[in-house]
């Protein structure tokens, strides 16, 4: 595009060469040269400087000033909402959010419910409500809470991470509520006499049900009723001597005469309910969520004393009362 560039004009060096002829002629008094002088630039010289203006103006006008207008999608009782302005509002929302768009009514159903919006605003300043108290406050209220976010956002810039061995040892301090890494399902049957426990393992490694002979030879009144199931193993649900057996067994194994002081133990490893084996991922991750959360509240808290640290509070007079009242509700 060409630069504007002043043109020069011809007309102010007409109007002296006419000045200087009307000086030059003795016959003219001082007088009328004066008022020949102006009736010679009205008549003639001013329109010629009202077309040089005109076309002086016409490359401002149709380039250099040049200026485009904003794309306007809708307008609500003389309120336009323009393109700049519904792309923005689109691209605030969640992907999800948009996806649902997308699939019912696109961008159009998402305008009309900007008109919608729009229309309802207008209504509630007609009524004064954006000068209502209550709103105002709430309004600020908000306004220092993105304050505050955005402030403990830019504070808290490094990343609270887990490290395996805080969540091993956050895992130990709950394992009473998680599996054992066994991931196994435990079976007891109690009898008075090593003889009768060989007798039985060889039953159940022939294909016998063990459920069944618990059922109807346990001594184990604890589970007899329940074919022996202890449920999923955990550490410390068993005795010393079955405990270090099952270690050694596989999903569908039986082990051999276990001696104990209440005679002996046939024990059985069973494989896990796919539902029940998912219900403890549901536990970790529930405790690992747990101690998340408490490693970014320290993190809070250092970051607040570090502030406090730099402050000067005080408190006034008035702070007893607010210590008296407390704990009398």
């Amino acid at each position: 595009m060409q630069s504007c560039k002043a043109s020069t004009s011809v007309i102010p060096r007409r109007s002296e060469r006419m000045r200087q002829a009307l000086d030059r002629d003795p016959h003219v008094p001082p007088l009328m040269r004066h008022f020949r002088f102006l009736t010679f630039c009205r008549t003639y010289l001013m329109p010629g400087l009202l077309a040089g203006v005109v076309a002086g103006l016409g490359p401002m006008i149709s380039g250099c000033g040049e200026r485009q207008e904003e794309p306007v999608v809708a307008l609500v009782n003389g309120r336009t909402i323009t393109q700049t302005e519904f792309d923005l509002r689109w691209g605030e929302l969640s992907p999800a959010t948009r996806s649902r768009y997308e699939k019912d009514g696109g961008k159009r159903k998402f305008l009309e419910e900007l008109i919608t919006r729009e229309l309802l605003m207008q209504e509630g300043r007609r009524r004064g409500l954006d000068h209502n108290e209550i709103i105002r406050d709430k309004t600020q209220r908000y306004k220092e809470q993105l304050i505050l976010d955005e402030l403990l956002k830019d504070k808290l810039q490094s990343k609270v991470e887990l490290t395996q061995v805080e969540l091993d040892a956050y895992y130990e301090k709950h394992a009473a509520e998680l599996l054992d890494p066994l991931k196994a399902s435990i079976s007891v049957m109690l009898l008075p006499n090593v003889y009768a426990a060989k007798d039985l393992e060889t039953q159940v490694n022939r294909g016998g049900n063990f459920a069944k002979f618990a059922q109807r030879y346990s001594m184990d009144e604890k589970t007899k009723s329940k074919g022996g199931d202890l449920g999923p193993y955990r550490k410390g649900m068993l005795l010393p001597e079955l405990d270090t057996v099952i270690h050694t067994l596989k999903p569908g194994m039986v082990s051999g005469p276990i001696k104990t002081e209440l005679g002996y133990y046939l024990v059985m490893l069973s494989p896990l309910d796919e539902a029940i084996i998912q219900t403890d991922l549901a536990t970790k991750e529930r405790l690992r969520q747990e101690l998340l959360a408490d490693k970014r509240r320290k993190r809070f808290d250092e970051v607040i004393a570090d502030i406090r640290t730099n402050a000067a509070v005080r408190f006034a007079e008035a702070a007893r009362y607010i210590n008296e009242d407390t704990g009398k509700r």
